[in-house]
Parts: structure tokens; sequence; C-alpha cells
């Protein structure tokens, strides 16, 4: 259970983090190499910064996904969050993913490592049982 709370905290932290990164970016931060591939550098045009706020609205969105899953927040998304979890799971392996594949080396660099720290985080919680789950499953007949 305590290892299940501390992962969602770590996800919660290092997605913090990336919202915060995409939110300077879309401000205006001319950090292009490390983001998109690195095909931008310098500041992002006005196309990209509107994604890098979507992008950072989703990543708050999953962060809520992963406390509630844990029963660190939100407690009403509990149901939703047992099948949202791996939402956010697959939304992590995919950003391994491509940020592991990247052409530009200062964002694999910089983002595979949390990339990959969000998927071993998110993976924690989404088997991590709550008590409450246990609570509801009827009891083994073995």
């Amino acid at each position: 259970m305590r290892i299940t709370r501390t992962a969602a905290v770590v996800y919660t932290i290092l997605a913090a983090g990336v919202a915060g990164f995409q939110i300077a970016m879309a401000a205006g931060a001319p950090w292009g190499e490390f983001a998109m591939g690195g095909a931008v550098h310098g500041q992002f045009p006005l196309s990209l910064r509107a994604a890098a706020l979507v992008q950072a609205a989703l990543l708050a969105l999953t962060a809520l996904v992963v406390l509630s899953r844990a029963g660190l927040a939100l407690r009403s998304w509990s149901r939703a969050a047992r099948r949202l979890v791996w939402v956010v799971v697959a939304l992590s392996a995919i950003s391994s993913a491509m940020n592991l594949a990247t052409p530009s080396a200062g964002e694999r660099a910089l983002w595979a490592p949390v990339a990959l720290l969000t998927l071993a985080s998110s993976l924690t919680v989404a088997f991590g049982a709550r008590p409450a789950d246990r609570r509801e499953r009827p009891p083994s007949n073995s």
C-alpha cells in the first residue's frame, strides 16, 4: 500500500514538472529542441504552443487519475480510476517509446528517463490494490 502511494506521488511530481515545461513552452520559452522531436529550434509557433497547453492539461488529468487510484485524492473517481489508470499506463508507455526513439539527443537525454519513471510509477499504482478494492471483491472459495 505504501509503495502505491509513493509511486502516485512520484508520478504526480514528474507530471507536474513536465506540465510546467509544457506551460513554459506555450508561454514562449525557447526550448523547442527539447520537445516534439526537436523539429523546432527556439520558440514554438502558435499551433505548437496550443498543443503544449493541451499536453499540460492532459498531464494534470493523468496525475489526478493516478492520485485517485492510489486513494490520495478524488475518492469519487475511485471506481473509474481503476480502469482509467490503464489509459495512463498506455500513454506513459507511448511517451517512453517516443522519447527513446526521438531524433533529438537533448530530448532523449532529458525526457526518456522521466518518461520511463512515469511508466514505472503508473504501473506500480495500476497493480497496487487499495484496501477498498479488497473489501469489494467477493471472498475466494479456494
